[in-house]
C-alpha cells in the first residue's frame, strides 16, 4: 500500500465530495423547512421575549456600569483560576518551587478579590 501524494488531485476528491454532501444536506434542510413549515405571524410571536417577562419600555435603554464591571471582574478572576490546571498537571514535578509559586500566585489573587470587595465592586444597591 503505497501513500497518497498529497500533490495530486485524487488525495482531495474525498473531502470535495463529503463538502458537497454536507452543503446540499444543509441546503436541503433549510429548503425543506421553508417550504413545508407553518408560518404564523401574531404580534405575540413576533413580540420581544425576554427570560418569560413581558417587554416594557425602550429597547435603548441604559445599563449601570455595574453590570460591566460585574462582568468584567468575573472574566478576570475566572481566567486567573484557569492557570491552576496546568500547575495541578505538573504539581508532582514541580516539588516545593511550584507549590511556592502557585501560593504567591494565589496571594496575589486573594489581595486583588479582597481589594475588589473593599472597593464595593461587587455591592448591590
Amino acid at each position: 500500500m503505497s501513500p497518497i501524494d498529497p500533490n495530486s488531485v485524487a488525495a482531495f476528491v474525498p473531502i470535495l465530495i463529503m463538502l458537497v454532501v454536507a452543503t446540499g444536506f444543509a441546503a436541503f434542510t433549510l429548503g425543506a423547512s421553508h417550504f413545508l413549515g407553518k408560518r404564523v405571524n401574531d404580534p405575540a410571536k413576533l413580540a420581544p421575549y425576554e427570560c418569560g417577562v413581558t417587554p416594557v419600555g425602550n429597547a435603548r435603554e441604559r445599563f449601570h456600569t455595574r453590570f460591566y464591571l460585574v462582568a468584567m471582574l468575573f472574566i478576570v478572576f475566572d481566567i486567573e483560576t484557569v492557570f491552576l490546571y496546568p500547575w495541578a498537571v505538573v504539581f508532582k514535578q514541580l516539588h516545593i518551587f511550584g507549590l511556592i509559586e502557585m501560593g504567591i500566585f494565589l496571594l496575589i489573587l486573594l489581595a486583588g478579590f479582597i481589594w475588589v470587595w473593599g472597593k464595593g465592586a461587587l455591592e448591590w444597591d
